[in-house]
Order: structure tokens, then C-alpha cells, then sequence
């Protein structure tokens, strides 16, 4: 796994506003995981019924104690703040194999999409390569959506990035990498103002980042599942 699982151009994946999802309802049984941070708490709230095998992983580490002592590593204060990776040496802490990717399917069950406060797995420009880092968007990023496949095979019209395909093979158009976007697969329900605490700390060169790493840590101290 390389050390910058999260790649993607911030100009890329410009979703049109007539593929926008309706926001997801607060479920009342959602299970939530409490993170203790040397900048104080927050918790977030996940999904199993829009992305079941992302929650599901996300919880395991959780479970596992994976979180605990690592630091939010990539922090942009106009785009997301990303951790779980790496401990307090920049040392990349091992995890389990990748998983599916299951952007597209939990935006159709209604699920979230990459706005403020929500939260999405990090991964390589492979599309099923997330593994334990997530990023907490800390602004609204529809470029990171994925992108719906409109019925039919061929696919008679498609618009993306402002070109128009006709009769595209429908095979062809779910393979796209550029058209998977990311998993959201919960949102930060308590210490918002934690996060955008974190997302304005000074950056610079980190271990092998040569930007945007916290040069004062971000330390995840705990990460517990607390409902």
C-alpha cells in the first residue's frame, strides 16, 4: 500500500446538480464511535444499511484498536481532514485487506454525499483499495461523489465534465475509475468545532509528506464504539 492513499485531483469528478442524492435521515439505532483527540472529542455516526461492508471494516478497527495513537496525518483547511494511518513516528501501521468499493450503491439507498461534516474512506486512485484511513470533509466536495450510471446498455446519453457520450457500453462506464468517487459512510454528529480546529493548525512537510501534515500532531488518543 503506498503512503498517499489519497490522490484524486480536487478539480476532478464535478457532479451535476440534477445527480444530487437527498441528504440521509439521522437513523435512531446508527451505531456511533466516540474519538478522543489531543484537539479534543468528536463522534461520528455510520451507516450499515447504505454501506455495510465500509461500516462494517471502519468498526472493526475500531474494535481492534487500530485508531488509538495514530494522528491525523493530511490536513487541507478548504477540502477534508484525513487520518487513521499512521502513528505518531509516521510509521504506516498495518491493517487488513482492502475492501469493496460501495460508493455508488449506498448513494443509491439514499445515502450521504461528500459535504461538511461527513465522513468518507480514503484510498489509492484504485477504487477497491481503502483500507483503515477515512477523511472528514470539511467542505462540500461533490467532485468526490460518485457518479450514478443512467439505465440502459449501451447507455444512450452520458454527460461528464461537460461532454456528452451516446451509446456507451454500461460496462464500461461502471469499470471507469474517474466515475467511483468516494464511500461516505457516516457523518460527525458531536465536537464539529473540534474538527474545524484540526482543520487549522499550521502545516507543512511531515515524515514523507511533503505538505499539508499537522506540524504540531493531531493525536487520536482513543476511538471507542459508545452506542
Amino acid at each position: 500500500m503506498t503512503v498517499r492513499p489519497f490522490t484524486l485531483s480536487r478539480r476532478a469528478l464535478v457532479l451535476a446538480a440534477s445527480l444530487a442524492i437527498a441528504p440521509l435521515t439521522q437513523a435512531a439505532d446508527a451505531p456511533r464511535v466516540l474519538f478522543k483527540t489531543s484537539a479534543g472529542d468528536f463522534t461520528i455516526e455510520v451507516y450499515p444499511d447504505k454501506a455495510p461492508k465500509t461500516v462494517e471494516n471502519f468498526l472493526q478497527y475500531v474494535r481492534d484498536k487500530h485508531y488509538d495513537g495514530t494522528i491525523f496525518h493530511r490536513v487541507i483547511p478548504t477540502f477534508m481532514v484525513q487520518g487513521g494511518g499512521f502513528d505518531q513516528n509516521y510509521q504506516q501501521k498495518p491493517t487488513r485487506a482492502a475492501i469493496e468499493h460501495e460508493g455508488r450503491a449506498a448513494l443509491a439507498k439514499g445515502g450521504l454525499r461528500n459535504v461538511v461534516g461527513t465522513v468518507a474512506m480514503a484510498r489509492t486512485n484504485a477504487p477497491n483499495s481503502a483500507t483503515s484511513q477515512f477523511f472528514i470533509n470539511v467542505a462540500d466536495n461533490a467532485f468526490l461523489d460518485p457518479v450514478p450510471i443512467p439505465d440502459g446498455d449501451p447507455v444512450a446519453k452520458f454527460e461528464y465534465q461537460g461532454r456528452v457520450h451516446e451509446n456507451v457500453p454500461r460496462a464500461q462506464l461502471l469499470a471507469a475509475p474517474q466515475l467511483y468517487g468516494y464511500t461516505v459512510f457516516g457523518k460527525v454528529v458531536a465536537g464539529m468545532d473540534v474538527v474545524q480546529k484540526i482543520k487549522a493548525v499550521p502545516t507543512g512537510p511531515g515524515g514523507p509528506f511533503p505538505t499539508d501534515a499537522p506540524q504540531t500532531p493531531i493525536l487520536i488518543q482513543s476511538a471507542t464504539l459508545v452506542k
